[in-house]
């Protein structure tokens, strides 16, 4: 009969877990938190050194009274829950929940989920750590206290149903700031001037770069025809080239934000998706003989470290897939980000052996794509640099001077496995300059001068914003994905074409915080509020003069805020359509979803509808309608007929502008990263034209 009872949080990591123990250990899941401060009432008692008022969350009841009841027949608990902050503030709530002695040690923390690692967990259990739950209550209280006093604030002065939080509202700032950059941003021409010349027969491309050894700008029309006058006539003839080498390390393994944005950037995924997903790998999966298994290491992490268990396995797997060249002559190491509190590893698979190919079969198409990321992300940390042969040189044409340059793989080394991404999508390519010499004369093929003018800085993706905050110091590991998705459901921004763009409400509800609680929207101030977490976990402050320090200044703004702060009336934009039901305009919402169109006969009709963007393409299915894009409840989006219920014509494709030139049936474009390519539905034909 089983002696001892453990506690997780969910039924997966519960099922993985058992495997290992075995027979002696009942493993049961909380189903995450059990008690929570009171959604009706602030729940803090700020007189009295802002004690919170705990409740059972609502649901939660049958499971602390199955888990009271399993521990009264067992001679030990275990609290295993994840090993940061919000884990140890679960493992205190049900401490307290089941009557166990919190001087006794019951706290079991593990960075993986796998044989080895949890049953040497289980040698060395802990007693809970109070500075780790201080810093979460302090988070928790801190947030509570902000939102609380700001957000009926914002019901009476605006709007019912809005809401304030601490680093959400520096999110949004952040976005509207760049926003404003956006619209007044003007423009600056300039212009580019690239020589194709020949060596011979081969051909290779130099940019002017200026005259003499001094560089020129090219601002006009009038500069280049200047250029275009000054080599008129003139040789182009090969000046100084230089060779070199240049080696390129591999990115370090991922840490929360890296992978958030990484997934973004390869797979497409949301930030909640990824953490969603990671949380599933970490877990454990079914892989059929060998049972549950958890694939990757902690995923909430700001650390770079690798143990060295992990290091050795990593290089003898490269050694042996790849060579010993593969292999760098010292383990690697990676810096330590500034401000990283190294809590954890990086994340890792948990072993560099369980191949993507090997767990591929016991894998969903999400689970998969993101493992193999994180496998080939590390595997290639611990590669050697790649070497590439580097070539430049000049051309000169009188007086101007061009550039070119060149370079070529010499050794992959890490490259073999994985190259990191961008935001722009820039694929990276060999680039070869044909064998010259010094004092080579060139044939000139063409001038090809072309105007640009520079670029606002762009709107931000959740990539994006997720490095922004991290180099800003604001929120943790286990903040961002939460974040991105509340600014959204409160109708602060919306998400279009993958870049945030702020919407009237947003910008007003800034506005007025940025006049009456500018500390909450300064930057600085909300680093050194994360600052002030990490020193309440690691012991070095009292949390609660922590939380005195901030809520004495608060409270005099909140006082002022009350009396000053105008009433602000948001018109709806009226839209060009007419509610079909009653027949009065129709006006432009936002949802949780975006937005979309309601009678503005509202309370009276309830009439509402998705804003439809036309493809401009007929329905091949009715003849009648036109194909529009719409969106699923989780935003992907999918093409369907105008006309639907009444016709049903759905295509997860994009529809084509014309139809195919051998059956004159509908064509669409299946993207596959950076390439697309057009197929009919109905024969075989494509084609890579756009």
């Amino acid at each position: 009969m089983a002696d001892s009872l453990v506690i997780v949080e969910s039924p997966a990591k519960a099922k993985t877990i058992g495997k290992y123990l075995g027979k002696n250990y009942i493993v049961k899941a909380s189903m995450g938190h059990v008690r929570d401060l009171p959604k009706s009432q602030l729940g803090v008692d700020i007189e009295h050194r802002y004690k919170p008022k705990y409740i059972t969350i609502r649901g939660k009841g049958s499971v602390l009274k199955e888990l009271r009841e399993a521990s009264k027949k067992v001679k030990r608990v275990y609290l295993a829950a994840d090993p940061d902050r919000e884990g140890e503030a679960i493992a205190w709530h049900l401490a307290h929940s089941l009557d166990l002695e919190l001087d006794k040690p019951c706290r079991v923390v593990f960075n993986e989920i796998t044989k080895q690692a949890v049953r040497e967990a289980f040698k060395h259990p802990r007693k809970i750590d109070m500075d780790l739950v201080n810093a979460q209550q302090a988070r928790r209280i801190l947030d509570r206290l902000v939102g609380y006093g700001i957000s009926p604030l914002l019901w009476k002065k605006v709007k019912k149903g809005l809401s304030a939080g601490r680093v959400q509202s520096v999110a949004v700032k952040l976005i509207i700031d760049r926003e404003k950059e956006i619209r007044n941003f003007q423009p600056e021409e300039y212009w580019t001037v690239t020589a194709v010349l020949l060596a011979g027969d081969e051909p290779f491309e130099a940019k002017f770069y200026g005259y003499g050894k001094d560089k020129a700008e090219l601002k006009s029309e009038d500069d280049v025809k200047q250029l275009l006058e000054k080599i008129k006539g003139k040789r182009f003839v090969v000046g100084e080239i230089k060779k070199s080498e240049r080696r390129r390390n591999p990115a370090p393994p991922f840490i929360t934000s890296s992978l958030q944005q990484e997934a973004a950037r390869k797979l497409n995924f949301r930030a909640a998706k990824t953490m969603s997903v990671a949380q599933q790998l970490y877990e454990g999966v079914e892989l059929g003989k060998e049972g549950s298994v958890g694939l990757i290491t902690y995923m909430r992490t700001d650390s770079t470290r690798v143990s060295e268990v992990a290091q050795s396995e990593a290089r003898q797997y490269i050694a042996e897939q790849f060579g010993e060249n593969f292999v760098p002559s010292q383990p690697r190491s990676h810096k330590k980000n500034a401000g990283a509190q190294d809590a954890h590893e990086a994340i890792r698979p948990t072993s560099v052996m369980r191949t993507p190919s090997q767990v591929k079969p016991y894998l969903s198409r999400d689970q998969y794509r993101l493992y193999k990321l994180i496998w080939e992300r590390f595997v290639a940390s611990q590669m050697a640099p790649a070497v590439l042969d580097v070539i430049s040189c000049e051309v000169h044409a009188g007086d101007a001077v061009f550039r070119a340059t060149g370079s070529k793989v010499k050794f992959p080394g890490f490259m073999k496995v994985y190259v990191e991404g961008n935001d722009d999508n820039q694929k990276e390519e060999d680039k070869l300059l044909p064998p010259l010499e010094e004092g080579q004369v060139l044939k000139k093929k063409s001038i090809e001068p072309k105007q640009h003018f520079t670029q606002p800085p762009p709107r931000y993706t959740e990539a994006r914003l997720v490095r922004t905050l991290e180099e800003l110091g604001i929120g943790r590991p286990s903040t961002y994905a939460p974040t991105l998705e509340t600014i959204q459901k409160r109708g602060y921004v919306t998400l279009e074409d993958k870049r945030f763009i702020p919407t009237e409400l947003g910008e007003i509800v800034i506005e007025l915080m940025e006049e009456f609680f500018p500390e909450i929207l300064n930057v600085e101030f909300t680093a050194n509020m994360e600052e002030e977490l990490d020193h309440i976990e690691e012991g070095k402050v009292d949390w609660v003069k922590v939380l005195d320090a901030f809520y004495s200044q608060f409270r005099e703004r909140l006082s002022v805020a009350e009396k000053e702060m105008e009433t602000v009336e948001i018109q709806d934009e009226v839209s060009d359509e007419t509610c079909e039901k009653c027949g009065r305009p129709m006006v432009y919402k936002f949802g949780r979803y975006g937005k979309f169109l309601a009678c503005s006969g509202f309370p009276d009709c309830r009439n509402t509808k998705p804003i439809l963007k036309s493809t401009g393409v007929t329905c091949p299915k009715c003849k009648q309608g036109e194909i529009v894009e719409r969106k699923t409840k989780r935003r992907r989006t999918f093409y369907g007929c105008s006309r639907y219920p009444e016709c049903d014509f759905v295509s997860w494709d994009q529809p084509a502008s014309r139809p195919c030139p051998r059956c004159e049936n509908l064509m669409v474009i299946k993207k596959k990263k950076n390439e697309s390519t057009i197929h009919c539905t109905e024969c075989d034909y494509q084609t890579t034209e756009r």
